[in-house]
């Protein structure tokens, strides 16, 4: 059966006017049609916070958790049933403060989920207070010297936690946001997808270098597995690399040519390269890496835990509860 974005649409989503939010729901009922997983077969867990509210505006199965705790849903769901197609939804806030742990498990494990990680720099539901990824210095209602700690860059915190697939866009960038959300959904194992998206009331423009086309043409880098790492209006910049770090350079300066450029390894096992990618910024004179930055096969966790639960259960002469207290000695009282 062919699918469309309206099957998967359900109710009047309510958030500001220009919030992020809007956008990246959009390009979550296209994947979703394009994909073609019918809406019986997927369900969509989230915790608490604007974006949380997502699960209200899918029509597939769908849960708005406590704060913090959507991973270790999202995780029980798939293990329970590896039919369900699970998506988790998170922001900033719930999804690496509160439910950090979680996030890190379920790398560390490779749960085959689709996190989704809606990071605005800011908590939006409670009215403007600094998250775990806002930068320093950054003033908000609950910093208003300014914060004096570092913030935590999401892909870091992938790499470091053993995760395999990590991939970025921009809210307003549907067409990459779709492409990315379908890679994810085809990696078997837990996909993370950072999603850069504005507050328009609290945190507007915390993304502004990359939020428009113009923008990113000049500000970002589509990473394509297998293609060199050109950027720029015109292709006319790439990236080497340098001792054990990058450069940009420009080609056609220093006889630098496309064949000095690195090209992008996605399937690489080693993510030495891919980190340096994902944390480059503007803020120190590198395009921000946009598209499927990894994409690396390994295990499932919940593909070994049913085949465990097999594998026991073919050994054992029980195989439910009665089976289990008939098995081993019986007495009976007179």
């Amino acid at each position: 059966m062919e699918y469309l974005p309206n099957d998967y649409k359900k109710g009047q989503p309510r958030w500001c006017p220009g919030c992020g939010d809007h956008f990246f729901l959009a390009s979550l009922h296209k994947a979703m049609a394009e994909l073609g997983v019918p809406p019986y077969e997927t369900a969509v867990i989230s915790g608490i916070g604007c974006s949380s509210r997502l699960p209200y505006y899918v029509n597939t199965y769908a849960m708005q958790t406590v704060h913090g705790r959507a991973a270790a849903i999202a995780t029980g769901a798939k293990v329970a049933n590896q039919k369900l197609a699970v998506w988790q939804v998170s922001g900033d806030g719930d999804g690496l403060a509160i439910g950090g742990n979680h996030f890190i498990h379920a790398m560390r494990r490779n749960v085959d989920i689709n996190i989704i990680l809606l990071n605005n720099r800011i908590y939006g539901l409670t009215k403007g207070q600094y998250s775990p990824t806002s930068p320093r210095g950054f003033v908000s209602k609950s910093s208003p010297y300014g914060t004096v700690e570092d913030p935590f860059r999401p892909a870091e915190l992938c790499f470091g936690a053993r995760g395999h697939f990590f991939a970025r866009s921009v809210a307003t960038d549907a067409p990459q946001t779709v492409d990315i959300l379908k890679a994810a959904y085809r990696h078997k194992g837990a996909a993370v997808c950072e999603i850069l998206q504005n507050c328009v009331i609290f945190n507007n423009g915390t993304f502004e270098s990359v939020y428009t086309k113009d923008g990113r043409k000049k500000n970002a880098i589509y990473v394509r597995h297998g293609q060199p790492l050109l950027f720029g209006e015109n292709n006319e910049y790439g990236l080497m690399q340098q001792g054990f770090g990058l450069k940009v350079v420009k080609l056609g300066e220093n006889g630098v040519t496309e064949k000095d450029i690195l090209v992008h390894d996605a399937h690489c096992q080693d993510d030495t390269l891919q980190l340096k990618l994902a944390m480059m910024d503007n803020e120190h004179g590198f395009p921000v890496a946009l598209g499927i930055i990894r994409d690396v096969e390994a295990p499932a966790y919940d593909d070994a835990v049913n085949r465990q639960i097999e594998e026991v259960s073919a050994k054992k002469k029980y195989h439910n509860f009665m089976e289990l207290l008939e098995t081993n000695d019986i007495w009976e009282v007179k």
